[in-house]
């Protein structure tokens, strides 16, 4: 496991703002990945951003590169006599 860190269902319940019941529902509906160790269910760290939807995908990521290189190609001249100012 190395230097994962997990959090348990009450820290997580804290983080987001939700009773520890409305975490234990969203690990059942499969909306919250987490594993169960003995009695407890645990919640890898690393999926925070999946849970707060704030991680990008992929094709997040391709977009944003797309978008960017667009805005250069059509505005670069702009852009960088804006940079200048």
């Amino acid at each position: 496991m190395g230097d994962t860190q997990f959090l348990s269902t009450t820290q997580l319940a804290r983080i987001l703002g939700i009773s520890r019941i409305a975490v234990f529902k969203k690990i059942q509906k499969g909306e919250i990945k987490a594993s169960k160790v003995g009695k407890t269910y645990i919640i890898d760290s690393r999926d925070i951003g999946n849970i707060l939807g704030t991680a990008l995908t992929e094709q997040d990521k391709t977009d944003i590169d797309q978008a960017v290189k667009k805005t250069v190609r059509e505005y670069g001249e702009t852009l960088r006599l804006l940079g200048k100012e």
